[in-house]
């Protein structure tokens, strides 16, 4: 109460219009958030940009309120899982790996011309094979029918060793990698 009585006038001034002036700024960003979503959902309504490629605001709210739906949730919560061990994995292994390269000049010789090798090499390179990035087990990364050793995942026949053999059902529809 002390401290009030002590602020001048010309600080109380002050004070109001820096509170004034930090108001403004926000119903400033929010209503600038606001004319983006707005603008988004009119051009997606119109086709001028394509929603399938960009989705629209109101398809994202409505997934948003059916996350339950299709176990959507079930699956965030397994990503969320999964991140969090692997981030854990991944920095107790690396400790434990630098403590050990660090206690024992041997070790850090011998291996230090193929951690210099490996990290020069591009991270997306160190994925496993079995990672897809996305694409189906069946994808033939866009080959247009054509499967080769490494890209078709078809193992089970082992006729997928010809590379240009092409196989049709009875629709005439391409059937290489599936």
């Amino acid at each position: 109460m002390n401290k009030e009585k002590n602020i001048s006038n010309e600080r109380k001034k002050y004070l109001k219009k820096i509170k004034k002036e930090k108001i403004i700024i926000k119903i400033t960003q929010i209503s600038v958030v606001i004319a983006l979503i707005i603008l988004w959902e009119v051009l997606a309504n119109k086709g001028i940009i394509d929603s399938f490629i960009m989705s629209q605001p109101s398809r994202i709210l409505k997934t948003f309120l059916n996350l339950s739906q299709n176990n959507l949730l079930h699956h965030i919560k397994v990503t969320c899982l999964e991140t969090v061990i692997g981030f854990s994995l991944g920095t107790v292994l690396g400790s434990v790996i630098a403590i050990m390269l660090w206690w024992s000049s041997f070790l850090s010789k011998i291996t230090e011309p193929f951690l210099v090798v490996l990290n020069s090499l591009p991270k997306v390179a160190l994925r496993s094979h079995h990672n897809n990035m996305g694409r189906s087990w069946n994808a033939c990364n866009n080959s247009h029918g054509t499967c080769d050793f490494l890209n078709c995942n078809y193992f089970r026949n082992t006729k997928w060793i010809f590379k240009y053999r092409q196989r049709f059902n009875k629709n005439g529809e391409n059937i290489s990698c599936k």
